[in-house]
C-alpha cells in the first residue's frame, strides 16, 4: 500500500490496484491501548477498513509528534506518510505496537532534521510541546491558562533529552517503559530524566511567581 497527499489535503492511502481509502478529517482520540498486529494483518490481506482504522487511530498523535521535530506542517505530514508506509511494509509487527510506532516516527523525524541541517535549513527539536490538558501528573498540575504558553516555551529551551522525555510522557501519554523503548534507553534513565526535567521547569525563575 502506498500513500498520496494533496498539497493542502489530508493523507490518503492508496491501496494496490488504485483503490483509495478515504480518511476522515475529524479528530479521532488516541488509542488507549496498543494497536494489535491483527489489524495490520487484516490490512495486508486487503481489508481497506483496516487501513482506515490504522490511520484514523494514530494520525492525529503522529502529526502532533512529528510536528514537534519538524518546522512545517508539510514536512510533518510527509514524515507521517513515510512512517505509515514503513508500518505497512514491515515483515512483522510487535505486540507493543505504540512504542514501536513512535520509535519509527522519531527516527524518521531525526533523519529529516539531519537532512535539513545539511542544507542549512532551520530545524529545532522539539517544537510542538502543547500539553494534553486531560493528562494527569506532576507537570500538568502546574498547567493552567496563564502558564500554558510559558511552559511550552520553557520546554523548547531544555536539553533535548529532557524535552523529548517530557513530551513523550505528558504530551503523548506514553508510560516510562514505552518511552524507554522509543528512546533506546532504560526505564530508570527515563525516570531520572522526567524527575530532572520537571525540577528544571519548577526552578525556572519565570515560574517562581506562580508557586503556591
Amino acid at each position: 500500500m502506498r500513500f498520496s497527499s494533496a498539497a493542502a489535503g489530508p493523507i490518503t492511502p492508496v491501496a494496490p490496484g488504485g483503490r483509495r481509502l478515504t480518511m476522515s478529517t475529524t479528530h479521532t482520540p488516541d488509542a488507549p491501548t496498543d494497536m494489535t498486529p491483527e489489524l495490520v494483518a487484516r490490512l495486508r490481506a486487503g481489508d481497506d477498513r483496516a487501513g482506515e482504522l490504522l490511520i484514523e487511530r494514530y494520525k492525529a498523535s503522529m502529526m502532533r509528534f512529528c510536528r514537534g521535530y519538524l518546522p512545517t506542517d508539510e514536512e510533518a505530514e510527509d514524515a507521517v506518510q513515510d512512517v505509515f508506509c514503513k508500518v505497512l511494509d514491515a515483515d512483522a509487527v510487535p505486540d507493543r505496537f505504540r512504542p514501536w510506532l513512535y520509535k519509527l516516527a522519531r527516527n524518521q523525524c531525526l533523519n529529516v532534521v539531519r537532512s535539513l541541517r545539511r542544507r542549512g535549513e532551520r530545524a529545532a527539536l522539539p517544537g510542538d510541546t502543547r500539553l494534553r490538558r486531560t493528562q494527569t501528573g506532576h507537570l500538568t498540575h502546574m498547567v493552567n491558562v496563564e502558564l500554558q504558553e510559558r511552559i511550552e516555551r520553557l520546554l523548547t529551551e531544555l536539553p533535548a533529552h529532557y524535552a523529548e522525555t517530557l513530551r513523550l510522557r505528558y504530551t503523548e501519554g506514553l508510560s516510562r517503559s514505552e518511552i524507554a523503548e522509543v528512546l533506546g534507553t532504560t526505564e530508570s534513565t527515563v525516570k531520572t530524566s522526567l524527575f530532572e526535567g520537571l525540577q528544571r521547569l519548577r526552578a525556572h525563575k519565570s515560574l517562581l511567581a506562580y508557586r503556591t
